[in-house]
């Protein structure tokens, strides 16, 4: 480990004039040792980043007016933000005129791309004819009715009866909470209240959503999570499969330990289980073999309801229409965002099965009224651009687009998996994940201050690429429109930064 001592005694002399003359065709990352400076730039240490916020200039955005989602206060305090001003493709341009391949599309969302004209056709027109209405008291827009049915047309997986309009997938999943206890208060069942979630799964980030969410970070110092989540196991089989344990045995293990959390907790205090069918933010981690199967035949046992996340999956990311699709999941109740209007304006729905939809019809002409919805539910422009989105995927077949792209995709970055510093790469369709570790093993992190993912991250930046950086762990979901010749670019700038990454790791074990 390099303690900060040494690294501040050595950079705080030097990296005032190595920033000041450094040129716009030579980044002061070239060299290991400043390039360690920011890769604490984008750690968590803010007395280390303060010292290096001092070294930069004054112009730019630092100590903006917003309070920045999933951003430290020291960040927006002490240094400029990435401002993003335009985008083209797959591409996103800084407000310095910097291009950069996004290879994260947004938060894995700009499906199509940056500039669909259809997409904004579609906006341009809704604005001009019906810029706003509700859905609530039986008045509602066209836009809203027809989403909801071509959505219950596209999702074959398992048979799905209506559509509730939300803003994202963070409400969607809040939604689901809400009609799930709604539903067995109606049947009787006002004991059968619990949801269980995944350890490392990502449900958005409202109260509800925060709790079914299985990141620590979304818990620690919100009162989190709420005492009805409970969390089984996360199903990374490289970082926790036993000794010669298959994926198989694995899955059967994890099913088994489903089992015992149900029979302890009791089945009939048990409402829900909800899993994305490939993890997405706790860091791209594809089910094991057999996995699916086993977990729904344990839910449907205890007639438990099976909630499909999909705000990543669906619409394409993983080569098929969703990751239901892929898994052969049987779901009750489906989530959906982000690709659904490509991200062009906020929208998230929630599917329903017919057997639920009955129950909460029934109950809500009991009560007279089914009290929840939001002023934008069924937005008509969201939903406009949403039904553009979708026709678009059909149009183009962009399943078959991302089935025959993805391999060239997962096995370019998959050739890297040699390198000394990578744990493993895992991924499917368009996402993947990089996970970077000491000798390739999961009980050998890297010291958190060596910076080693974000280093990578700034590699990648230099270079004219955006990934996703958590830790020691890459993320990576382009749009579905990405050709060949931008992934060779997204490969080649991969090797580059770590090539640059390896070269870093070795100079601070040279110092341990």
């Amino acid at each position: 480990m390099v303690p900060n001592s040494l690294l501040r005694s050595t950079l705080k002399t030097q990296l005032a004039s190595y920033i000041k003359n450094a040129t716009a065709n030579r980044s002061f990352v070239d060299n290991p040792l400043k390039g360690a400076l920011l890769a604490r730039l984008y750690s968590t240490d803010p007395s280390f980043q303060k010292e290096v916020s001092d070294l930069k200039d004054n112009n730019g955005f630092k100590g903006h007016d917003m309070l920045a989602p999933f951003t430290a206060g020291w960040q927006s305090t002490d240094l400029n933000p990435l401002v993003i001003e335009k985008s083209e493709g797959c591409y996103v341009y800084d407000d310095n005129g910097k291009k950069y391949l996004d290879t994260l599309a947004g938060l894995w969302c700009t499906a199509l791309g940056g500039n669909e004209p259809r997409l904004v056709a579609a906006a341009t027109a809704q604005l001009n004819k019906l810029p706003f209405y509700h859905s609530f008291w039986n008045r509602t827009t066209k836009p809203s009715l027809d989403l909801a049915k071509e959505l219950l047309e596209t999702f074959t997986a398992s048979k799905m009866a209506k559509v509730f309009f939300s803003n994202s997938g963070s409400e969607a999943n809040d939604t689901q909470v809400k009609l799930v206890w709604y539903y067995n208060n109606a049947l009787g069942r006002p004991n059968k209240k619990k949801f269980i979630a995944r350890a490392k799964s990502y449900h958005g980030s409202t109260l509800i959503s925060a709790s079914l969410s299985g990141l620590p970070a979304l818990h620690q110092k919100f009162d989190l999570p709420a005492p009805f989540v409970l969390h089984t196991d996360c199903p990374h089989y490289w970082r926790y499969h036993l000794p010669d344990e298959t994926e198989e045995e694995f899955s059967t293990r994890l099913a088994n330990n489903l089992e015992n959390l149900i029979l302890k907790e009791g089945p009939e205090t048990i409402a829900a289980f909800i899993a994305e069918p490939v993890m997405g933010a706790g860091g791209v981690i594809p089910p094991p073999a057999t996995y699916f199967e086993k977990i729904q035949a344990v839910v449907k046992k205890y007639d438990i309801l099976f909630i499909a996340d999909e705000v990543i999956c669906a619409f394409g990311r993983l080569g098929t229409m969703f990751g239901s699709d892929k898994y052969n999941i049987k779901p009750d109740l489906v989530s959906l965002a982000k690709a659904l209007s490509s991200a062009y304006m906020p929208i998230g729905a929630v599917m329903i099965s017919p057997e639920i939809a009955e129950v909460i019809y029934s109950q809500s002409n009991k009560l007279g009224i089914f009290s929840h919805g939001f002023t934008y539910s069924g937005h008509p422009v969201s939903c406009a651009v949403a039904i553009e989105a979708l026709k678009l995927y059909k149009e183009r077949n962009i399943v078959e687009k991302v089935r025959s792209i993805s391999p060239k995709f997962q096995d370019g970055l998959k050739s890297f998996s040699d390198s000394p510093i990578v744990g493993e790469i895992r991924g499917t369709g368009l996402i993947l994940g990089t996970e970077f570790t000491d000798n390739k093993s999961p009980n050998d992190p890297f010291p958190p201050e060596w910076g080693v993912g974000a280093y990578f991250g700034a590699q990648c930046q230099k270079h004219g690429m955006l990934v996703r950086v958590a830790g020691d762990n890459i993320m990576m979901s382009p749009p579905f429109i990405i050709t060949p010749t931008e992934v060779d670019q997204l490969i080649s700038i991969y090797g580059k930064a770590l090539k640059a990454t390896e070269e870093r790791v070795q100079q601070l074990k040279s110092q341990h």
